[in-house]
């Protein structure tokens, strides 16, 4: 692997970027002493799973970060810190996307999946789920993966557009600017499975959008 290329970079097995656990535990005090974490909303106490068939996207960056949300999906008003990867697109066209996730301790029920899906079997531009400025906070990611032009190693700052060599959209939040990240012109995931705690976009468009609800969890009701 190479960490500057002008090309094609192909790795087959993608693992997202963390920031190392030392570093991440000090920037994030420094981060909420200064009161740099605050977010347009606090995250669920649920993560959630999502899967595509393919993902074809440009102007890619990703950087860490961190999502502030409950503690308990039930009660309570307790806010706590969650280290994420931010992945971030300019625009993105997405095949067979899925994405689950599951209630537990429904009264009478049990547990209870929320499955939708959307862009199922797409062929055409126009028949696949649309994003711009998407913005991922992932904890887990298996894909396979081709970069186009990529930089590894950059300050996360100047991921942005309008910075010196910048191709993806602006960074989320305040926390590591300088940090460690990485940027490609295009990027092509398939296959690709993933937990998040938050997906955020300024225009989602979902063809052929399903949605249903699923007694019980697992493979085969959830989307793996």
């Amino acid at each position: 692997m190479k960490s500057q290329v002008r090309g094609g970079t192909r790795w087959k097995r993608f693992a997202v970027v963390m920031v190392p656990s030392v570093a991440a535990t000090a920037a994030i005090g420094v981060g909420m002493a200064q009161g740099a974490l605050a977010a347009s909303f606090a995250v669920s106490g649920q993560e959630f799973k999502v899967t595509a068939g393919r993902l074809d996207g440009q102007g890619f960056a990703q950087y860490g970060g961190l999502d502030m949300g409950y503690a308990d999906i039930k009660e309570g008003d307790n806010v706590v810190p969650r280290p994420v990867a931010i992945s971030t697109f300019e625009n993105a066209w997405i095949t067979d996307m899925c994405q689950s996730v599951v209630t537990p301790d429904v009264p009478v029920f049990g547990k209870i999946t929320l499955k939708l899906t959307a862009g199922t079997g797409a062929k055409k531009e126009a028949e696949k789920v649309y994003a711009h400025n998407l913005y991922l906070d992932v904890t887990d990611l298996d894909a396979e993966a081709e970069f186009t032009n990529i930089d590894i190693g950059m300050a996360a700052k100047d991921t942005a557009k309008g910075k010196p060599h910048g191709k993806g959209p602006a960074i989320k939040d305040r926390i590591n600017q300088n940090g460690f990240a990485q940027q490609a012109e295009k990027a092509t995931l398939t296959n690709v499975r993933q937990k998040a705690w938050a997906t955020t976009a300024g225009t989602f468009k979902l063809t052929k959008l399903s949605m249903r609800l699923h007694k019980g969890d697992g493979p085969g009701v959830e989307c793996y």
